[in-house]
């Protein structure tokens, strides 16, 4: 008795990646929470076709993403706040489920769910504090801190779409992205937060003289570059997203975070592999019915 056993098709192929994907960014229970942030009816704070959505819903960035870690660290009390109060090290996918659900609910979602996701992270901010090694304390709900975790997710997001998103915006898009990104900031806290790529950049250029490379900064770059907890299989085309990231980050960056420098490179075999590998996730992620 023969069994028929079926090639897998080129739809299988990208439904099985997808879900992959999607399992590993959203976290087991990431197909009710989609279902609830795109489909439960009610106003929302963005048009659907706005620019923070396109920015926020393009495959770019997964690239954007590990970008804004590598450049978060450089604050000295934001990273010590990330290095004893989170879970990056044994649980870095719950705790990238919980970061892209966040941006998913307050971006798509409901005004009243965004509303309430904003009140959550509010309420965690407000019991994580400590002490610098100098003995001078930080705390999470700092409205200076915040600014700055704002700021280098912002410019890593609007970077990563600029150079990978599927349609880049043109400048003043980028610049309503940057304003619509501040409704969310002054909601968890942030003060007077940049309204224009302008602004941002002046915003960035003002953190400069605080940023250093720190022993938790270095710990966590090399946590996430080298020691990302993925099957071997999966490390190589997570290489390239990583890759991608380092590309983008500034040059004064590299040497506090022991970063590589090949200009020459990252414009060219770094960005190409790049490309290719956001173009992929792209293709697996955009739902069959859609790209029919």
């Amino acid at each position: 008795m023969t069994t028929d056993r079926r090639l897998p098709t080129v739809e299988d192929v990208r439904g099985r990646l997808g879900e992959a994907l999607f399992l590993r960014v959203a976290g087991p229970d990431g197909a009710r929470h989609r279902d609830r942030i795109h489909h439960t009816p009610g106003p929302r704070w963005f048009e659907g076709d706005s620019p923070i959505a396109r920015v926020h819903g393009d495959a770019a960035m997964f690239v954007g993403g590990i970008r804004a870690l590598l450049l978060q660290s450089l604050h000295p009390a934001a990273m010590r706040a990330v290095s004893e109060h989170s879970g990056y090290r044994g649980d870095m996918w719950g705790r990238l489920a919980r970061t892209s659900r966040f941006l998913a609910v307050t971006t798509f979602g409901t005004a009243t769910d965004a509303q309430r996701a904003v009140d959550a992270v509010r309420a965690i901010h407000d019991r994580v504090s400590g002490t610098m090694p100098d003995g001078t304390t930080y705390a999470a709900s700092d409205p200076h801190l915040l600014l700055w975790v704002h700021v280098a997710e912002v410019d890593s997001f609007l970077r990563a779409h600029r150079v990978y998103g599927a349609e880049p915006l043109d400048d003043a898009g980028y610049d309503t992205y940057v304003a619509q990104t501040a409704e969310v900031a002054r909601r968890l806290g942030v003060l007077d937060p940049p309204t224009t790529v302008a602004e941002l950049r002046a915003t960035l250029a003002m953190f400069r003289p605080e940023l250093r490379g720190t022993p938790e900064a270095r710990e966590a770059v090399g946590y996430v570059l080298l020691r990302p907890p993925l099957p071997l299989l999966a490390r190589p085309a997570y290489g390239v997203l990583a890759s991608a990231a380092v590309g983008l980050m500034p040059r004064w960056t590299r040497v506090p975070l022991r970063l590589p420098w090949l200009p020459l490179a990252e414009r060219t075999a770094v960005r190409a592999m790049g490309a290719a590998a956001v173009g992929t996730i792209r293709w697996a992620m955009t739902p069959r019915a859609a790209s029919a």
